[in-house]
């Protein structure tokens, strides 16, 4: 569908969406649609957000008032507007380049060493941003993390903020408790061993989910996937228990250690403790230093998409010589 061919979305008599011409839908999950829309004024183009007003979680409402805790954060998008409507809730964005996912399948699912480690170093300063705001995401996953559009390409940006939770509590001043018994948040491709077995997360479990995360970029796939089960629940059963019984050196085999020691350090974090971020981060930029290799921002798909412009220019090329020739005959 054209970009700037408008789409009737019902929003209800309450909502104004004469603002915008909504052009696109984007994509659909647990709380709704996503929509990519241009106010009819400034021109600018933006994300909606909307779900029905009768879901359960109202996960817009409380998306767009951690957003704004967290507006000053790089890496976090900007929100503009929310509205109760009748019908329905809806949140106005900033509309957002790929996800990592969608550039994983640009390149034919597989992220070089290179690209890993420019990416890991801002993921993990996104998640250390939002825990030091005492909150965890607790759906850490390459769906989560998109680029940004014009001067901020190169800059990753942590999405989809509505399963977050308050790892601190505001009432008793002071971590919440570990209790067993929880039901997966999450998904389970990427959650913690604690939470696919029942464990209440916290911080540890975030970073052991962007553990995961990195291998599947590098690996192009986890031993847990494609697992075959009657119910939602043995499969995360089945899961669960094959990344407990996969050893870390194996799932790690052929790449540096400073992974194996990522993963590792992770999940040996006590339930309360805090984790020590910034040296995560200098073990990735010393890893790079050391296959001297310089952080660009220049990724894979910035690569992949220059070759098919020297191709495409290569064939423009050839086909003017053949016209040249024909002409000459």
């Amino acid at each position: 569908m054209s970009d700037e061919q408008p789409m009737d979305v019902d929003l209800g008599p309450s909502f104004s969406i004469r603002d915008y011409v909504v052009n696109q839908k984007m994509g659909s999950g647990s709380f709704g649609d996503i929509y990519q829309a241009r106010h009819r004024q400034t021109g600018l183009l933006v994300a909606l957000k909307i779900e029905q007003s009768n879901a359960s979680s109202r996960q817009l409402c409380f998306e767009y008032q951690l957003y704004n805790i967290l507006r000053h954060g790089t890496g976090i998008p900007r929100v503009y507007h929310f509205k109760a409507a009748r019908t329905y809730n809806v949140l106005v964005m900033e509309l957002l380049g790929p996800s990592l996912e969608d550039l994983f399948n640009v390149c034919e699912r597989r992220f070089s060493l290179k690209t890993v480690l420019m990416l890991a170093e801002q993921m993990i300063e996104r998640v250390e941003f939002l825990h030091s705001h005492k909150f965890l995401h607790r759906d850490i996953k390459p769906d989560n993390f998109l680029m940004g559009r014009g001067d901020t390409r190169n800059r990753v940006y942590l999405i989809d903020l509505g399963l977050a939770k308050r790892y601190w509590s505001v009432v008793e001043n002071k971590h919440v408790r570990h209790m067993m018994g929880s039901h997966l948040t999450g998904t389970a491709r990427y959650a913690s061993v604690n939470a696919l077995t029942g464990g209440t997360q916290s911080r540890r479990d975030d970073l052991e989910s962007l553990g995961y995360v990195i291998m599947y970029f590098l690996r192009g796939n986890l031993p847990w996937q494609g697992l075959k089960a009657n119910s939602k629940m043995q499969k995360h059963e089945m899961i669960a228990e094959m990344k407990m019984s996969t050893r870390l050196d194996d799932l790690c085999l052929g790449y540096p250690e400073e992974l194996y020691h990522f993963i590792d350090y992770s999940r040996a974090l006590g339930f309360e403790e805090q984790p020590n971020y910034q040296a995560i981060i200098r073990s990735f930029v010393d890893l790079l230093h050391s296959l001297k290799i310089t952080n660009d921002k220049i990724y894979d798909w910035d690569t992949l998409s220059h070759k098919k412009e020297q191709l495409a220019q290569e064939k423009h090329e050839e086909e003017e010589e053949v016209e040249i020739e024909i002409e000459m005959l």
